[in-house]
């Protein structure tokens, strides 16, 4: 049994099969003295560039931490600036102001009778002394961590990895850290890193064992992604088993313009079993007594492990009193073979926080009685309140009588305000200035919808809510100030079969309640119009409109996976559809350049995911 237990901790690999090994029996006998440590995770909800509020907000969970026992707190990635904050970062007064905040914050924590209680926090700090000039961010900012510490900031160190995929553009904003901060906390060693550095293997993370650290906790802004919440977990047990230490995951929560953080913060044991979780899309602490082994002799332990620096702090050295430990939490977690409930509160948090986040308090809707506008409406009613939403129907001489009744009774289920505007005198005036081609006029319709929404939204200080879903935004078949006006879209991220898939679950969430559906079954039932023009380029008008679960599937397959004609074909697709499809996608960007943000829930959206030339002759 003494020799698993070395064989798991040991840090030289060469001398297993020696049982005299001096190392390993004086390793033996510390892992028989062990620590006892509360650790308090606090997932909270940033806001960029509110330094002030940030800070206030790390105060208030400081003290629920200190409430609650813990013997050290740790916050989210970046929390005092927000994240992601872009080219804030290359701006010389918002790092100052963000170093600033972090030593001010320290001092405030000491000043509230805190400043016993170890604190780390992600910050925007820069890099000091000489460094390459060119092919650098200007002004050396560096993403980084401090522990706040009796009203000082007593150890900084920096993010190694900078992402440079998907919606990150860290090589961009960022000069890289070398070094693996440890701290000493009542006689145990914990190690420090940042998101990235825990995603990517090597880097500070890879020395975290021949540091001697017996619990490793990073801090993160890791966005939602769907099916992304067991990858996360699995990443941090493997870590575990590599490092042979404890891994915690502090992350933030909430939304920031199309990025969404929920939240499932956790810890695993040095062996990977979970121990606890934090609930998803929520501000929460987690609040988690372990158990970890005495730290070694620091003379001991190297200053350089895998070409980083291990810099050192000793907080305390003595041991907690033994306590009562507390009974782990484990956030129950949604149905696993279904995440649409995840999917629905990623995109209610993404509403609610755009629209809290940016000083409105309303937002305006354009209701046609079709199954985008009635779920976007029902999602506003939950992220805002229904006594917040404002509902225009906006009727004219071409609207169906059954349509109409469906964005009505949508409006009664939900209580949220009506608000009648017929276009029919707008199209008269567009029709009497310009000759509008038949095929044309329900283009027009939804451009004079578009500018009834913004005139109002002018006067009256709502957030309109674009309504458009991302098969009709892949492919263009969104209205230039039509359905694509407005500040924010729900459904951006969303493919035509996820919009119904989300109304049906809502529906049978209500039903569950008690209450009545809040989406008409006629809009959820109703199949649209069309899915493309009669008419494209190069002849490929004769091809057969697909049902929407194929068109989203091979969409997915070429937009999401990034696959080509040849590996679309050798899948199934019918080439002719997936020339005219591909085609569709390629003339439509000056479209999707032009169109809101809306909150990201697959691993690759129509916005930072995706970027693409507008004007582009390869296909």
């Amino acid at each position: 049994m003494w020799r698993s237990t070395l064989l798991a901790n040991h840090l030289d690999f060469q001398c297993y099969r020696n049982e005299t090994c001096f190392r390993c029996v004086n390793k033996f006998a510390r892992l028989a003295r062990v620590v006892q440590l509360r650790i308090a995770l606090a997932q909270i909800n940033s806001t960029v560039g509110d330094l002030e509020g940030n800070c206030d907000s790390v105060v208030a969970y400081v003290r629920k931490a200190n409430n609650a026992g813990a013997h050290l707190a740790v916050f989210p990635e970046m929390v005092v600036t927000g994240y992601s904050i872009e080219d804030l970062a290359l701006r010389d007064g918002f790092v100052s102001a963000s170093i600033k905040a972090t030593h001010r914050l320290a001092e405030r924590i000491a000043k509230e009778g805190l400043g016993h209680l170890p604190v780390v926090v992600g910050f925007l700090n820069r890099r000091e002394g000489k460094g390459a000039r060119f092919g650098q961010p200007s002004g050396a900012p560096q993403n980084s961590l401090a522990l706040l510490h009796r009203g000082r900031v007593t150890l900084v160190s920096a993010k190694h990895h900078m992402p440079n995929y998907g919606v990150f553009d860290e090589f961009r904003y960022f000069i890289p850290g070398d070094t693996l901060p440890v701290v000493r906390l009542h006689g145990a060693d914990i190690a420090f890193a940042i998101c990235e550095d825990l995603w990517q293997d090597g880097g500070p993370v890879s020395a975290v064992r021949e540091a001697g650290a017996g619990m490793l906790i990073t801090l993160n802004g890791s966005p939602y992604e769907r099916h992304k919440d067991e990858v996360r977990l699995e990443l941090c047990q493997r870590r575990a088993r590599e490092t042979g230490a404890a891994v915690a995951y502090a992350n933030m929560a909430g939304g920031q313009d199309d990025l969404i953080f929920e939240g499932d913060s956790l810890i695993v044991d040095a062996d990977g079993e979970l121990v606890s979780r934090a609930p998803q899309f929520e501000e929460a602490l987690l609040v988690t007594d372990i158990t970890l082994p005495e730290a070694e002799d620091e003379a001991t332990l190297p200053d350089i492990a895998k070409g980083f620096r291990i810099i050192r702090h000793t907080v305390s050295t003595k041991p907690p009193a033994p306590y009562e430990p507390q009974p782990p939490v484990l956030a129950p977690r949604g149905n696993p073979t279904s995440d649409i409930d995840e999917v629905y509160a990623a995109l209610v948090t993404g509403v609610h926080d755009h629209v809290r986040k940016n000083g409105f308090t309303s937002v305006l809707v354009s209701v046609s009685g079709g199954i985008d506008s009635a779920l976007a409406a029902t999602i506003a009613a939950d992220a805002v309140g229904a006594d917040q939403v404002h509902a225009l129907v906006m009727p004219s001489r071409h609207s169906a009588e059954k349509t109409l009744a469906d964005a009505e009774e949508l409006i009664k289920r939900q209580g949220i305000i009506r608000r009648l505007y017929p276009v029919n005198h707008l199209l008269d005036a567009f029709e009497s200035a310009i000759a509008v081609s038949a095929e044309r006029v329900g283009t027009l319709e939804e451009q004079a919808r578009g500018g009834l929404l913004m005139a109002l939204s002018r006067e009256e200080g709502h957030l309109v809510l674009a309504t458009g879903n991302k098969s009709e935004l892949a492919t263009g078949l969104c209205a230039y100030y039509g359905d694509s006006a407005g500040g924010f879209a729900p459904l951006k991220d969303c493919w035509k079969s996820l919009v119904w898939e989300l109304a049906r679950w809502r529906n049978d969430q209500a039903r569950k309640d008690g209450k009545t559906p809040p989406i008409p079954e006629g809009a959820i039932s109703r199949q649209p119009s069309s899915i493309w023009p009669d008419r494209t380029k190069n002849g490929a008008g004769s091809v057969a409109p697909p049902e929407y679960e194929v068109l989203d599937a091979l969409l997915d397959a070429y937009i999401g996976a990034g696959k080509g004609f040849a590996a679309l074909t050798a899948e199934g697709f019918d080439p002719d559809l997936v020339r005219r499809v591909v085609r569709l996608v390629e003339q439509a960007e000056h479209k999707r350049r032009s169109y809101p943000p809306g909150p990201k829930i697959t691993n690759r959206n129509l916005g930072r995911d995706r970027r693409m030339p507008i004007t582009n002759r390869w296909a």
